[in-house]
């Protein structure tokens, strides 16, 4: 039997994800975002692309990082932004519904998935696969404890308490190509 779990609010991943969530409310950071997916660029040209001053993007940078959106290197007085795109990715982590389950110690993912949620098992090429999780479809994997594994869900199994975020791969774009034909 699985139980839902709530949202602790001393967890500190729900502060990671409040200084996150806080830090993409402001137009201002959220261009400044953008600008950075063109690749790093130093704090005063940021600030001069998106037509504000340099100390108030410095404010709005400070922020971005602390909310781990950006990294910064500095050369001596030079300061250089980077975007980092994985803590954004992650922070969609809190829309998964979430559920305890118990089982034996060394029972397999799959034995434990089965109690968290309605899973579809098919054989592929003498392999069994989950192709669908609570009637979603798809192609699915899984971390536990953080920590990707190459086992199937047969394969893998728990010998301690541990965390599994099982994940739907889903079409997300990391790059945007518009081409244009030479006019001869």
């Amino acid at each position: 039997m699985s139980t839902l779990d709530n949202n602790d609010s001393e967890n500190p991943e729900n502060t990671d994800r409040l200084k996150l969530f806080s830090a993409l409310g402001s137009e201002t950071r959220l261009r400044m975002l953008q600008k950075l997916t063109e690749g790093e660029m130093h704090i005063s040209e940021l600030a001069r692309e998106l037509s504000i001053s340099v100390p108030v993007a410095a404010k709005h940078a400070n922020i971005l990082e602390d909310a781990d959106l950006i990294l910064r290197k500095v050369y001596g007085k030079t300061h250089v932004l980077q975007l980092n795109n994985k803590n954004i990715f992650n922070a969609l982590d809190i829309f998964a519904p979430s559920r305890t389950v118990e089982v034996d110690k060394g029972a397999t993912l799959l034995e434990a998935l089965k109690k968290a949620a309605v899973v579809e098992v098919k054989n592929v090429h003498g392999q069994d696969n989950i192709v669908s999780t609570n009637g979603e479809e798809g192609f699915f994997i899984y971390e536990v404890d953080g920590v990707f594994s190459d086992k199937n869900v047969n394969e893998f199994k728990f010998d301690s308490n541990s965390t599994v975020m099982w994940k739907k791969l889903e079409p997300i774009s990391i790059l945007k190509v518009k081409v244009k034909i030479k006019e001869e």
